[in-house]
């Protein structure tokens, strides 16, 4: 009974969620004018539950779905007078109450919390109706277009792809190098979402502190394509500074979490080089530099091509840093540290901090994570070569290297001490 009762109360409340937004929308329509409204969606996620309840009473489905074709067919044909009345054919109110029907009955099978949630997105959904069509008539075909790639990649391929090593060596998974492919486009594409909805450089700075949070490879890769399609490098080149600043500093917590000690020697060396970027970042983010109709609305989100090239190559480090390790042995550290942070620094920074204090000291385990952060600031300078402007490369070499000899600096004056 008391789960009954709980059933009967969301399949209850799912209808008035949805009923208020529907009264809502047509709230400045004379009374008895609408098919529908707060208590007839209200009823109608109620009978959905009463209709479940019988069916689970008499051991029989065949009272569920009576009932919902049942109601279906009058509610469609009431909509339909209303529709015609009013010259609007839209099938909305007619998907509405039957959804709330199917929620209220589901809410009473045994899942009022997967109801709940399904009527709170439904409501949300409806609720935004202009927001939606605006964005549609906005759309354009490389947007939609880059969103269904976007969507193919993460969705229909990647749960296909081994979650493996298919190599020798141990090292080149295709499930991992995929997931940085789908990265690398996710953040191209909240990007460009971030510069159109908030302005060159509001979006990129949004852009580039959300994306560092993950890769700032990612983000240095995905700035540059769009240097490259006539967006404004200063504004480019000072976000790639700051989601490297980012970058340093998620290292460092990562460490922290692992090995704690290893902060008495990371921490100046790495806390020095963040703070370079971050000052070079802003002051290349405060220059006013001439934005084009172009940067401001960016013609494509991000394209296949590079991201596939990009791949490749985290393949091929993969498989180098993997033989490194495996033909040379632990010894090998800094140079597969090295070798791997051309492309992430995550996997060198936390395999180092794992041997910190065991087999390898703090000092010497702390330098295996800042020769992978150099090299991956450089490899950084490379992949914006490769891929971006002149101006865009120059820019961001100049930060890489104040943030090199900051590190350096102190991490020399540490050990001289």
């Amino acid at each position: 009974m008391p789960e009954l009762i709980l059933g009967l109360a969301t399949a209850l409340a799912i209808g008035l969620m949805v009923g208020v937004e529907r009264g809502w929308r047509e709230r400045d329509e004379p009374a008895g004018s609408r098919t529908a409204g707060v208590r007839t969606y209200a009823l109608s996620g109620l009978l959905g539950g009463v209709a479940a309840a019988l069916a689970q009473a008499t051991g029989s489905a065949a009272v569920l779905w009576g009932t919902g074709l049942a109601f279906t067919a009058v509610f469609s044909a009431f909509k339909y007078r209303e529709m015609a009345e009013e010259e609007d054919f839209s099938a909305t109110g007619i998907i509405a109450a039957m959804l709330v029907f199917a929620l209220g009955a589901l809410a009473v099978a045994g899942e009022p919390q997967a109801a709940g949630a399904t009527a709170i997105a439904a409501t949300a959904l409806l609720a935004a109706r202009e927001v939606l069509h605006k964005m549609v008539a906005n759309l354009t075909w490389a947007e939609l277009r880059s969103a269904l790639v976007l969507l193919a990649m993460s969705v229909i391929v990647l749960p296909l792809l081994p979650d493996a090593t298919i190599d020798p060596f141990d090292s080149i998974n295709p499930r991992q190098i995929w997931t940085f492919m789908v990265l690398t486009a996710t953040v191209s594409f909240a990007g460009y979402v971030a510069v159109k909805a908030a302005g060159a450089q509001k979006g990129i700075l949004i852009s580039a502190l959300a994306g560092a949070l993950v890769s700032s490879t990612a983000v240095t890769l995905a700035f540059a394509r769009r240097s490259a399609n006539d967006e404004p490098a200063g504004l480019l080149a000072g976000g790639a500074a700051l989601a490297a600043m980012v970058s340093l500093l998620r290292v460092m917590a990562i460490c922290a979490i692992v090995q704690p000690g290893l902060l008495l020697t990371l921490a100046p060396p790495a806390v020095a080089g963040a703070a370079a970027f971050g000052a070079a970042g802003l002051l290349l983010m405060r220059r006013r530099e001439a934005v084009t109709g172009d940067a401001e609305a960016p013609g494509n989100p991000f394209d296949i091509g590079p991201l596939a090239a990009f791949a490749a190559l985290f393949a091929v480090v993969s498989a180098i840093s993997g033989f490194l390790l495996k033909v040379v042995g632990p010894d090998s550290l800094y140079l597969v540290n090295a070798v791997a942070g051309i492309v992430d620094v995550d996997v060198p920074a936390l395999n180092a901090a794992r041997l910190a204090g065991g087999g390898l000291t703090m000092e010497n385990a702390a330098l295996a994570i800042l020769i992978a952060l150099g090299v991956n600031a450089l490899g950084r300078v490379g992949f914006a070569a490769a891929a971006g402007t002149a101006g865009f490369t120059v820019r961001l070499l100049a930060a890489t290297a104040a943030a090199v000899a900051a590190a350096g600096a102190v991490f020399i004056a540490i050990n001289a001490a």
